[in-house]
């Protein structure tokens, strides 16, 4: 008689679920959900447009950027702006850590015929890097004004 292989036994660290670094979603932290949250994005003025993609941006003090969507009706029926906003989630999610740390993104969408996410993803880089380099002159502008400074002839 030959001994049956044991089973190994499951321990209680071993993780069921999938870690956080193999989840394939958008986490909470990283999105704008509250009006106020929008609101303080669009009072801060600070918009580009890249194609059918309208950015708003603001920093926001935090080590991460987060990301709000404004989709409307005149987009498409609601198959296709669900579809819209889960390519900008997902081109946002893998470019993430691309991004300068620290804005508040807000995405208003126009109405477009359906693009790919490769096309979202290289129009939400253009606007982003636009974006900070305003944010950025913003800073050097307050910076010159705060020490007297300005343009020496």
């Amino acid at each position: 008689m030959t001994a049956s292989p044991t089973p190994t036994p499951r321990h209680a660290d071993t993780p069921t679920q999938p870690s956080p670094a193999c989840r394939r979603t958008l986490p909470k932290k990283l999105h704008l959900r509250a009006k106020r949250e929008f609101d303080a994005v669009f009072d801060a003025r600070t918009r580009e447009s890249r194609g059918p993609l309208t950015g708003y941006a603001r920093p926001n003090g935090l080590p991460h950027p987060r990301l709000g969507m404004s989709v409307n009706r005149k987009v498409g029926t609601a198959v296709r702006r669900n579809r819209i906003r889960r390519l900008l989630r997902e081109s946002f999610r893998l470019m993430q850590h691309d991004f300068p740390a620290g804005y508040d993104l807000v995405v208003v969408v126009r109405p477009h015929p359906p693009l790919t996410l490769a096309e979202y993803q290289k129009l939400m880089s253009g606007m982003m890097v636009k974006l900070h380099n305003v944010w950025r002159g913003r800073g050097e502008q307050a910076k010159a004004k705060s020490t007297g400074g300005g343009p020496t002839p």
